[in-house]
């Protein structure tokens, strides 16, 4: 089974596999992109939703990995129904690749290369620039806003 990002349908991807996604993506769709949403619906695309047991444990591998803050709902919940179909991410957003890595979920790319390895992100208080392993809305030592760093360039 393989899960469809709102990237699948931009970009016209075509498998013979049988397909899935979940609703929230067809509110990102615009133009022919809708049109190949519904068609595939039509044809017997699966339509899952995610059940919030597992939408929170994606929550969880996201903030671990330190990509929460940069997915959407709509990625999180793709996740976790890719997740309970035990299928493969359809997807070109590097977080969500990120984050499926770690669940152990399989992922195919579309248009661009996927990620090379898995990152867990570290965060970098932009005053007085301590590190930190998981996000904070500001740094707990001197309160200015903290911003995603990559762990390989420390």
């Amino acid at each position: 089974m393989y899960v469809l990002d709102s990237s699948a349908f931009i970009n016209e991807y075509h498998t013979s596999n049988d397909t899935a996604t979940i609703p929230m993506v067809r509110e990102e769709l615009e133009g022919e992109s809708v049109y190949r949403y519904d068609a595939m619906e039509g044809a017997g695309m699966h339509i899952h939703i995610p059940d919030s047991e597992t939408t929170e444990r994606v929550r969880r591998a996201a903030r671990e990995t330190g990509d929460l803050s940069v997915l959407s709902d709509t990625d999180v919940r793709l996740v976790a129904a890719t997740f309970e179909l035990d299928g493969t991410l359809v997807t070109d957003d590097y977080a969500m690749q990120n984050v499926a890595e770690k669940l152990n979920v399989a992922v195919e790319v579309i248009a661009r290369d996927g990620i090379d390895e898995r990152r867990d992100w570290l965060f970098q208080c932009q005053g007085c620039g301590r590190e930190f392993d998981e996000q904070k809305d500001r740094c707990p030592i001197c309160g200015s806003p903290l911003s995603r760093k990559n762990p390989s360039n420390s």
